[in-house]
C-alpha cells in the first residue's frame, strides 16, 4: 500500500475555528505543557557555560580544557541537528503529540547519562544524546504551538515562549551558584547535581504535557477530521462554559485532499522549488543566530575567568543578568512584530545587534571596560539578538506548508545551526583558548556580520505573516492539489494563493498580493484589541492601513475601557473585562490597557479590584 494513500477530499473550518478563539485556559494549557521546552534547552546550554569552568579544574572527575569544553558544546549542537532532522519527519508522518512525549523522554535519560559521566568520551556521548533530544523537541513543538495558537497573537506568544530560554539559562546559573559552592558539595558532585536538575524538570513537564492534544490541523489533513472536530468542539465547549458568551461564527472554510503521510521527496520539492526565497531567507536567519548565540553563550563563563579574572564560582551572577537582559528581548518587543511587522522587526534586531557587537569588540580589544562594562555591553547588544533568534524560529514555523511544517522547522534549524551553531562555539574556544584578546575580537567581527547577513536577507526576502492566518500564508499542499490553478505553484503563489482554495460561506470580496482584503461591505462584527481588532478588520474587507500600529490599538483600547465604565458605572475587573470582550486581546493585554487607562485618567480605582469612570 502507498505511503501516500489518499482517504477523500473534505472541506473544514477547523482554522478558522482556532484563529478566532479566544485566549482561555486551554491557550495556558499549550504553554505550559509545550512551551516549557526552551527552558529545559536554556538550563542545558547555560549549566555547560556555567560550570564549564569547574569542569577544567582538578578534582572535577572530568579535568577537561578550554577546547573540550568548546569540543563538548559543538557536539551538542551536532546532536540537536541530527534529533531535529530525524524526529522533525516522524513529527510529521506520525504527528505532534506522539512525538513531543518521545523527544522529552530522550532528552530526561540523556540529561541524567551526563549527571554520571566519568570520562570525557562519556561526556560527549550523553550531550549529543541531550542535544538530540531537544532538537527533536523543537520540531515537534514549534509545529504543534504554532498550529494550536490563535493568528491574531501568534508572534508575541512565538517570541515569548523562546524567550523562555533565558528563564531556564538564568534558573540554570543560578542552581550553579548553589552546587558549585565548595563549602556546601564537592567538586565533583555539584555539577552533575546541576545536571540532574532538568532530568527532574522535564518529570514534571511530561506530566502536564499528557493533557495537550494532537494539533487538529494534523489530524484533518492525515485523514481523521472527526477527531480534529472533536478536539476542536471539546475547546470551543470549555470556553463557552468559562465565559457564558457564544463564540462568533467562522464564515471561511478550506478543501483539502487527505493524505495518510506525506513523503520526503515532497517536503524537499516544496521547500525549494516552491519556495526557494524563503529556504535562502530561513538559512540566513538561522546561521546568523546561531553563531553569535551559540559561540558566546556555550564560552561565556571562560570569557570571564580568562580575560577578567572572575572566580569560576562568581560566573553563573554574571550568566543570570545576561539570562534576564535576554528575556526581556522579546517580551518587551515581542508585540511589535504583531503590529509593527515581521520584516520591519526583524530587520531591526538583526541588523541592530550586529551594529551593537562592533563597539563591544573595539572596547573588549582595548581592554578598556571591566567585567562589569563588558557585561553591560554584551547584556545591550543580545537584548536585540534575543528577539532576533527567536523570530527565526518563528519564520520558519509559519512560512512552509502544514505537511511540511516540523521538517522545515527540523531543517533550517539543522543547516543554519550545523553551520553557525558548531562553528560557533569551536571557534570561540579555541580563539580563548590562546589567551589573545586579539584572536577573540575576530570571533567576534565575524559574528556581527552572519548576523548582519541575516537582516538584509530579511529586508529582501522576508514575509509579511503578521496576524494571517497560516493557510493564508502557505497554503496546505493538499489544498493545491484540489484545483487547477494551484498546479502552477511557486513562492508568490504560496502567499496569495490560499485564499483560491478558501470558500467563504458569507462575506468574501478580492485579495492583494498579500492575501488582505479590498474594501467591500463588512460582513461580521469586529472585536477591539490588539490583533483580533486587525485581523477581523482584514477578514471584513477593510482598509486596515490606519489600523496597523500599536499606539491604534492600544489608544482603541484605551477607549473601550472608558466607555464601559461611563456606560455602566463602577465595574469590577472582571466585569470590565468581559464587557469589552478583553479576552480577545492576548495574554496581558488588558492589564497593559487599564494600567494606561487610568495614567491618562481615563478610568479609576474605587475599591479592591474595582473601576470606574472619571
Amino acid at each position: 500500500m502507498s505511503s501516500t494513500i489518499q482517504t477523500g477530499t473534505i472541506e473544514t473550518a477547523v482554522p478558522g475555528r482556532l484563529d478566532r478563539l479566544p485566549w482561555s485556559r486551554f491557550h495556558y494549557r499549550v504553554l505550559l505543557g509545550l512551551g516549557t521546552v526552551w527552558i529545559l534547552d536554556g538550563l542545558e546550554v547555560t549549566m555547560v557555560g556555567s560550570v564549564a569552568s569547574r569542569l577544567t579544574e582538578s578534582g572535577s572527575g572530568l579535568h577537561l580544557n578550554a577546547g573540550q569544553i568548546g569540543l563538548a558544546a559543538a557536539i551538542y549542537v551536532v546532536g540537536a541537528c541530527v534529533g531535529a532532522l530525524f524526529f522533525g519527519h516522524l513529527t510529521d508522518r506520525f504527528g505532534r503529540k506522539k512525538l513531543f512525549m518521545i523527544t522529552l523522554a530522550v532528552y530526561i535519560v540523556a540529561t541524567v547519562l551526563t549527571a554520571i559521566s566519568f570520562a570525557p568520551w562519556w561526556f560527549y556521548l550523553a550531550r549529543f544524546f541531550t542535544g538530540s533530544g531537544i532538537g527533536g523537541e523543537y520540531a515537534a513543538i514549534n509545529s504543534a504551538i504554532d498550529e494550536l495558537i490563535p493568528a491574531r497573537v501568534r508572534g508575541r506568544v512565538d517570541l515569548l515562549i523562546n524567550g523562555t530560554y533565558w528563564l531556564g539559562a538564568a534558573g540554570g546559573a543560578a542552581l550553579a551558584i548553589v552546587f558549585l559552592n565548595k563549602d556546601l558539595l564537592p567538586a565533583d558532585v555539584g555539577w552533575r547535581l546541576a545536571f540532574a536538575v532538568g532530568a527532574v524538570l522535564g518529570l514534571t513537564i511530561m506530566l502536564v504535557r499528557r493533557h495537550v492534544p494532537e494539533s487538529p490541523r494534523w489530524l484533518f489533513i492525515h485523514g481523521d477530521q472527526d477527531e480534529a472536530e472533536r478536539i476542536v468542539g471539546d475547546i470551543e465547549s470549555d470556553i463557552i462554559e468559562q465565559t457564558g458568551e457564544q463564540l462568533d461564527e467562522v464564515h471561511e472554510s478550506i478543501t483539502v485532499r487527505q493524505r495518510k503521510a506525506i513523503p520526503f521527496r515532497t517536503i524537499a520539492h516544496t521547500a525549494f522549488s516552491l519556495y526557494p526565497r524563503r529556504a535562502v531567507l530561513g538559512t540566513a536567519l538561522f546561521v546568523g543566530q546561531a553563531f553569535i548565540y551559540n559561540g558566546i553563550t556555550f564560552n561565556l563563563g571562560t570569557l570571564f575567568t580568562t580575560f577578567f579574572d572572575v572566580t569560576s564560582s562568581f560566573v553563573p551572577v554574571f550568566i543570570i543578568i545576561y539570562a534576564v537582559g535576554n528575556f526581556l528581548g522579546p517580551v518587551l518587543l515581542g508585540r511589535l512584530f504583531d503590529t509593527i511587522g515581521r520584516k520591519q522587526m526583524i530587520t531591526a534586531t538583526y541588523l541592530g545587534s550586529a551594529l551593537m557587537t562592533v563597539p563591544l569588540a573595539v572596547l573588549f580589544l582595548t581592554d578598556a571596560v571591566g567585567p562589569w562594562g563588558f557585561l553591560a555591553l554584551v547584556v545591550a547588544t543580545f537584548f536585540l539578538a534575543s528577539a532576533g533568534a527567536s523570530a527565526a524560529y518563528l519564520t520558519v514555523s509559519e512560512v512552509f506548508p502544514m505537511e511540511t511544517r516540523a521538517m522545515a522547522i527540523a531543517f533550517f534549524y539543522a543547516l543554519g545551526t550545523a553551520i553557525g551553531g558548531v562553528t560557533g562555539p569551536l571557534l570561540f574556544g579555541s580563539l580563548i583558548g590562546t589567551g589573545e584578546r586579539s584572536m577573540v575580537t575576530v570571533a567576534f567581527l565575524i559574528g556581527a556580520g552572519v548576523m548582519a547577513i541575516g537582516g538584509i536577507a530579511e529586508i529582501f526576502l522576508g514575509v509579511r505573516a503578521e496576524q494571517a492566518s497560516l493557510e493564508n500564508i502557505a497554503r496546505p499542499l493538499t489544498a493545491q492539489e484540489t484545483g487547477g490553478e494551484a498546479e502552477a505553484g511557486g513562492e508568490d503563489a504560496g502567499a496569495a494563493g490560499p485564499e483560491a482554495r478558501r470558500r467563504p460561506e458569507a462575506g468574501g470580496g478580492e485579495r492583494d498580493a498579500q492575501g488582505h482584503g479590498r474594501p467591500q461591505r463588512i460582513g461580521q462584527r469586529l472585536r477591539l484589541g490588539p490583533g483580533t481588532l486587525l485581523s477581523q478588520a482584514r477578514m471584513s474587507g477593510l482598509d486596515v492601513s490606519e489600523l496597523s500600529t500599536d499606539d491604534d490599538l492600544l489608544d482603541k483600547e484605551v477607549a473601550a475601557i472608558a466607555a464601559a465604565l461611563t456606560d455602566h458605572g463602577p465595574l469590577t475587573r472582571d466585569e470590565l473585562a468581559r464587557r469589552i470582550n478583553a479576552r480577545y486581546w492576548g495574554p496581558g493585554r488588558f492589564a497593559a490597557a487599564l494600567r494606561t487607562a487610568m495614567q491618562r485618567g481615563a478610568a479609576r480605582r474605587a475599591g479592591p479590584r474595582r473601576y470606574a469612570a472619571p
